[in-house]
């Protein structure tokens, strides 16, 4: 009998205990790769929308903090701190266009929808729409709605539908193309009728600016900054800052799974241990006729391995499958808004899947380092005299 066939019989020997050793480190490697193929999709997400964001310069409340930054991203609910008198002296500056939004948060057929209060004219040619169907816009004020592309499908809203805000019913004008952005699960409204059914009358909640020349982008941070005492951004600027955030949450994840990933480790130890004392008699045998020390060593290793392959496969599989199945039911906010905005919520990405099953592979093999020394230890007369 072959050594591969000898580990393979040896492992399924005991069914049970093979199936829970295995459910262990299955579990950990799965909710590794869970939030680690999740965490890829919301850095992907992060660097779409903010080339999607089309501007150069946001102008925020002085003192806001990486999670308001967020929030201009995913189109979460911010407050509306920036008046019109504001906005109207940033967009007298020479040099750069000027787009006011305001971004607030509504509920249709009780689940939320982002609601985005804007300046038609100006926004249609700043963001490049398209309509898919419908119209646009016709006046600063009229009560009407624009919806983006996944919103329209997901509550079967057309041109003629009715939508209700705040109390008030609202017609909707037209569905927008599809974006490949947060766009698309947006609900369009006319400054004025935003401000007016969300009681923010001359208030705005951030403004995206775009300059004429990138070189001269510092330049224009400080004369934003003398005109108003408002906070400035860059786009880069904002795209390290919610990275970091969600670094941070990433790892803390990731550290997490680990730890289960440890736990089923230990696992594997006290399987492979109580193998050793079960079969120390037919470890005797091995060795009187002719197995040396170093072939019953890579005999238990191979067994760990073996586990850690297995766990590690099946692992990934669940794992990737979790993170797709789970997209839809994550709570809306600044951080999942990313998340269910990127389609499945999860970046399929062979790095991960390779990291993933090395990872499982090494934790078990470490775990099958001491079973497998003291199995090798044994001598040939104390293996075979053990009842």
């Amino acid at each position: 009998m072959t050594l591969s066939k000898l580990v393979v019989k040896n492992i399924t020997r005991r069914r049970g205990r093979f199936v829970f050793t295995l459910l262990g480190i299955t579990i950990g490697i799965s909710s590794f790769v869970t939030f680690l193929s999740m965490g890829g999709s919301l850095k992907s997400e992060i660097y779409r929308e903010t080339a999607a964001l089309g501007a150069n310069l946001i102008v925020i409340p002085k003192g806001s903090c990486g999670y308001e930054q967020l929030s201009v991203l995913v189109g979460d609910e911010m407050p509306t701190n920036i008046t019109g008198d504001e906005v109207k002296k940033i967009s007298a500056i020479k040099g750069l266009t000027a787009v006011p939004f305001l971004s607030q948060k509504t509920a249709i057929n009780n689940k939320p929808v982002a609601v985005s209060g804007i300046e038609p004219s100006i926004t249609l040619i700043f963001k490049g729409w398209q309509l898919a169907r419908g119209s646009y816009f016709s006046s600063l004020d009229e009560p009407t709605a624009v919806v983006g592309a996944e919103a329209a499908k997901q509550f079967q809203l057309q041109p003629g539908s009715l939508v209700r805000i705040r109390g008030e019913q609202l017609a909707v004008k037209g569905v927008l193309k599809e974006t490949g952005g947060r766009d698309d699960f947006t609900l369009f409204l006319p400054m004025a009728t935003a401000q007016r059914l969300y009681k923010s009358i001359e208030r705005v909640s951030y403004v995206a600016v775009r300059v004429d020349d990138l070189a001269k982008t510092d330049a224009y941070m400080e004369k934003i900054k003398e005109s108003v005492s408002l906070g400035v951004v860059s786009d880069k600027q904002m795209l390290k800052s919610v990275l970091s955030i969600v670094g941070t949450v990433n790892i803390t994840l990731q550290l997490i799974a680990a730890v289960s990933v440890l736990a089923a480790a230990f696992g594997i130890i006290n399987t492979m241990l109580t193998a050793t004392y079960e079969r120390k008699r037919e470890i005797g045998i091995l060795q009187a006729l002719g197995a040396t020390r170093g072939k019953i060593f890579a005999m238990f290793m191979l067994e760990s391995g073996f586990y850690g392959l297995m766990g590690g496969v099946v692992g990934v599989g669940v794992g990737l499958l979790v993170s797709i199945l789970a997209t839809p039911y994550i709570s809306q906010n600044a951080f999942t808004s990313l998340v269910k905005g990127s389609g499945t919520g999860t970046m399929i990405d062979a790095g991960v899947i390779a990291v993933s099953i090395l990872f499982s592979v090494a934790v078990a093999v470490v775990a099958g380092v001491y079973p497998a020394w003291r199995a090798a230890r044994l001598t040939p007369v104390e293996a075979i005299s053990y009842e």
